[in-house]
C-alpha cells in the first residue's frame, strides 16, 4: 500500500509541477509578445520625392518618411540639399535640424552631426547614412546611395 500511496502522490505532484508551468508560460507569453515588438520587414523603396524645390528655405531642414523610417532633407544657406537617415546612430531617436547651431542634433542625448553627417558631439557611435539628392521638375527626389 505504500508504493501505490507513493506512485499516486509523484503523480499528482507532477501534474501540479505542469499545469503550474503551463500557468507561468500562459502568464508571461503576452508580456514577451510586448516587449519584443514584431520584425517589421525593411521598404524595399529606393527614392521616394521629399519635397518642392520651394518648399525649404535656405539654411532649414524637413524631416519626411523614407520606406519604415524618417530621413531629413537640409537645405544649406548656398542653396545646396542634403539628405540623411534621420535615425539617430545612439538610440534610434529622430534626429532634426537645428538652424541656430547649423548642426543636426539628436534630442535625446544632445548628439550632433555636420552637413555630412559626422559625429561632430555627443554619444552617436556611428554617422548619419547619407542618401542622394536629385531635382526633378518642381520635386526634390532622394535615392539610397548605391
Amino acid at each position: 500500500m505504500k508504493e501505490t500511496s507513493k506512485s499516486r502522490r509523484t503523480f499528482l505532484l507532477s501534474g501540479l509541477l505542469s499545469s503550474l508551468t503551463a500557468f507561468g508560460a500562459m502568464m508571461l507569453y503576452p508580456v514577451w509578445r510586448f516587449i519584443m515588438p514584431p520584425k517589421v520587414p525593411e521598404s524595399t523603396q529606393n527614392s521616394v520625392k521629399a519635397a518642392k524645390v520651394n518648399e525649404l528655405e535656405p539654411n532649414s531642414g524637413k524631416v519626411f518618411p523614407f520606406g519604415s523610417k524618417p530621413a531629413i532633407l537640409i537645405r544649406l544657406g548656398n542653396g545646396e540639399y542634403r539628405a540623411f537617415t534621420a535615425v539617430c546612430t545612439h538610440l534610434q531617436c529622430t534626429v532634426q535640424y537645428r538652424k541656430d547651431f547649423k548642426l543636426i542634433w539628436c534630442a535625446c542625448h544632445n548628439g550632433r552631426f555636420d552637413m555630412n553627417g559626422n559625429v561632430v558631439s555627443g554619444p552617436p557611435p556611428l554617422p548619419l547614412e547619407p542618401f542622394e539628392v536629385a531635382i526633378s521638375g518642381s520635386d526634390i527626389i532622394v535615392s539610397k546611395r548605391a
